[in-house]
C-alpha cells in the first residue's frame, strides 16, 4: 500500500547526495514529521512538480522532482497508511508530515524492535544503561574487573572485585533534616555522624566506588601511574584507615559494642574498608542516640528504663564523651570533606565547591586523552585517595563497546543531558549555566524547549542503494549559547541572565564542555538554515 502527494517544487541539478533529511517526532503526539533540505538549494525559488509517495511495505520515503529521485528511509514506526501524506515546501527545505497509529515511545513501538540474544537488559529503560544498581550488580558477577581506556584500549587498573555506590553528596543535609539541628534532645547526633564522616572517608585498595558518572578508583589500584607524597598530616592511615571507636560505656562489655536501652548491642566500628561510618542497624531513634552516645540530660529519662549501669554516672559518661572528641581532631583534608566537595567534578553544583579543592584533569598514561579526574588540595596528590575515571571513556572489557563492555552505550552528551533533565526535575528551572570549574567563568547558556523528543538525521539515498532499517532516538531539544562562530558570551549579559530567570548553574571541565559544544554545533548543522537559530541562540539537540 503506498500514498502520495504532488505539489509545486523547483527544478534543481544538484547532486541528490547533498541532500540531507532529519525525522522528528513528539512524545504523545501521533505525528512524524521530515525535513528535507540541501543548504545550496532554495526549494521556493523556482516551479516544478513534485511527487512524493509512501510505501509502508518498503519503509520508504520517495520524493521525485525534475528528474531527480531522493529515497528517504522510514524509521520503524506504526504508519497509518490511511491518512493522507501532507508536505509543504518552504524557502530553505520542505516538510513532510505523516501520520501514526501510535506515538513513538508507546511501549508497544519498542516491543518491534526484537533484542540481540547476547543482551540481558532489565524489563524497563529506566533501569538501563543509566543505572548504579545495575552496574553494580553485572561488575559484582564478574570474576574480576579491569578498566581499560577506550581511546587506546590500554588496561588502566589492576583487577578489581569489590564494588559499591559512592555515598550520597547530600549526606550532611541528610544528616540534618533526620535528626535536627537544634543543641537540646539528641540534636548533636548530626554534627557527629558528619565528624565520623569526615574521619573515615577515604579509598581503599581493591574497592571501586561508582557514581552515576564515573567510577573512583584507589590511586595504589592504578598502572602506570605516580602521584605526588601527600605533605604534612595529609597521611592519616594510622589515625583513621584503622580506627576503631571503643565504647563510653563503662560497662564491661565487649570492645567496639555499645548497650542500647533494650540491651541489645549495635556494633559502633569505624571500618576503613568502607566508605561510610553508619552502622549498618539503624531502626530507631534509640539506637541513634546509643551511637551517639546521648550527650543531653534531655534524653536521661530513656537510659532509667534500663537497670544496667548506663543509668549511673551520667556525668562521668558526659566527660568522658567530650574528653574523647577532644582528642579525635579532624586532619585539615578531613576537614574538607565537611564542607560537601564530594562528587565526581562532571556537573557540580555550587554547593559542592570548595574553594580548598582544585581539580586536576586525569589523561591516560599511554594517550594522553581525559579519562578522569581527582581532587587535590595544597599539593597535587588526590585528597581521598582516589582518581574519578567517566564511564564514557572508559570500558570495563576487550573489544571496547563490545558485548561485554557494561560502559559501551555511555556518551558524555548522554550523560550531560541525563543529569541536565535530573536538575531541572529538581531545580524546577529550564535554564542552566555551565561554568569552569576551575576559574568559575560562563562557558554556554542552555534553554531546555523539550526533553521527550525524537528524532534520526542521514542523508538521502540514490536508486542502486538499498533501504535500511533505522530507528529514531531519544533526544532532548534546546537552545544554547557559547564562544563559537559571530557570538560571543558578555559575562555581564549572562550574570543578568541567570539573575532575571534565576538560572540553574553547573561547573564542568573546561575541555569537557569544549566537547559538548562541539556536539551541539555539529546537531545543528543537521538543521535547515530557518531552524538554526532562535531569539539569539542556536538549535540544537543531545542524545538522552
Amino acid at each position: 500500500m503506498s500514498s502520495s502527494s504532488e505539489l509545486v517544487f523547483p527544478a534543481s541539478a544538484e547532486n541528490p547526495n547533498k541532500w540531507r533529511f532529519t525525522w522528528e517526532a513528539q512524545s504523545h503526539i501521533s505525528t512524524l514529521r521530515l525535513i528535507l533540505f540541501n543548504p545550496k538549494f532554495k526549494p521556493s525559488s523556482q516551479s516544478t512538480v513534485i511527487t512524493v509517495n509512501l510505501s509502508v511495505e518498503q519503509s520508504l520515503l520517495t520524493v521525485t522532482f525534475f528528474e531527480t529521485t531522493l529515497r528517504v528511509p522510514v524509521p520503524r514506526v506504526l504508519i497509518d497508511p490511511e491518512s493522507p501524506v501532507h508536505c509543504r515546501v518552504f524557502d530553505d527545505h520542505i516538510e513532510v508530515k505523516l501520520s501514526l497509529l501510535l506515538p513513538v515511545d508507546h511501549p508497544l513501538i519498542s516491543g518491534l524492535e526484537l533484542p540481540e540474544p547476547e543482551e540481558e537488559k532489565p524489563a524497563s529503560d529506566t533501569f538501563f544503561p543509566f543505572s548504579v544498581n545495575y552496574e553494580i550488580k553485572k561488575l559484582s558477577a564478574m570474576e574480576e574487573v579491569h578498566f581499560y581506556c577506550r581511546n587506546c584500549s590500554t588496561k588502566l587498573t589492576k583487577g578489581i572485585r569489590l564494588f559499591n555506590e559512592m555515598p550520597s553528596v547530600d549526606w550532611q543535609d541528610v544528616a540534618d533534616n533526620w535528626f535536627g539541628t537544634c543543641c537540646c534532645s539528641f540534636g548533636g547526633v548530626s554534627e557527629k555522624l558528619v565528624m565520623q564522616f569526615g574521619k573515615s572517608y577515604s579509598c581503599t585498595t581493591g574497592v571501586c566506588l561508582i557514581t552515576g558518572a564515573s567510577v573512583i578508583i584507589c590511586n595504589e589500584d592504578l598502572i602506570g601511574c605516580e602521584f605526588p607524597e601527600p605533605k604534612g598530616d595529609q597521611s592519616y592511615d594510622s589515625q583513621v584507615n584503622s580506627a576503631k571507636v571503643a565504647s563510653l560505656c563503662p560497662c564491661p562489655v565487649e570492645e567496639n559494642i555499645g548497650v542500647k536501652p533494650n540491651n541489645e548491642v549495635v556494633e559502633k566500628v569505624i571500618n576503613g574498608d568502607s566508605s561510610t561510618c553508619i552502622p549498618s542497624k539503624l531502626k530507631d531513634e534509640n539506637e541513634m542516640k546509643s551511637l551517639a552516645g546521648v550527650s543531653s540530660e534531655a534524653n536521661c529519662h530513656i537510659r532509667n528504663h534500663n537497670n544496667g549501669c548506663c543509668t549511673n554516672n551520667l556525668s562521668e559518661r558526659f566527660l568522658k564523651e567530650k574528653e574523647f572528641e577532644m582528642n579525635i581532631e579532624l586532619l585539615d583534608k578531613q576537614k574538607i570533606f565537611l564542607k560537601g566537595y564530594l562528587g565526581d567534578a562532571f556537573m557540580l553544583r555550587h554547593s559542592n565547591l570548595s574553594k580548598d579543592v582544585k581539580w586536576i584533569e586525569f589523561l591516560c598514561p599511554e594517550c594522553s586523552s581525559l579519562i578522569g579526574s581527582y581532587p587535590c588540595s595544597s599539593d597535587n596528590a588526590p585528597l581521598d585517595d582516589g582518581v574519578r575515571l567517566y564511564k564514557f571513556n572508559i570500558s570495563t572489557c576487550l573489544p571496547v563497546h563490545g558485548l561485554n563492555d557494561i560502559f559501551r552505550d555511555y556518551t558524555l552528551e548522554r550523560m550531560f543531558s541525563r543529569q541536565l533533565l535530573e536538575a531541572a526535575k529538581d531545580e524546577l528551572s529550564f535554564r542552566t549555566v555551565v561554568r569552569d570549574i576551575h576559574t568559575k567563568s560562563p562557558l554556554s547558556q542552555i534553554v531546555l524547549l523539550n526533553p521527550n523528543a525524537w528524532c534520526y538525521n542521514g542523508c538521502c539515498m540514490n536508486d542502486m542503494e538499498s533501504v535500511a532499517k533505522i530507528s529514531m532516538y531519544p533526544i532532548v531539544k534546546l537552545l544554547f549559547s557559547a564562544n563559537i562562530k559571530d557570538m560571543e558570551l558578555e559575562t555581564r549579559k549572562v550574570e543578568e541572565w541567570v539573575t532575571k530567570n534565576q538560572a540553574d548553574e553547573v561547573y564542568m571541565l573546561p575541555s569537557q564542555v569544549n566537547e559538548l559544544i562541539t556536539n551541539l554545533e555539529m546537531a545543528n548543522t543537521i538543521l535547515p538554515p530557518s531552524h538554526m537559530l532562535l531569539q539569539g541562540f542556536y538549535m540544537s539537540s543531545l542524545k538522552r
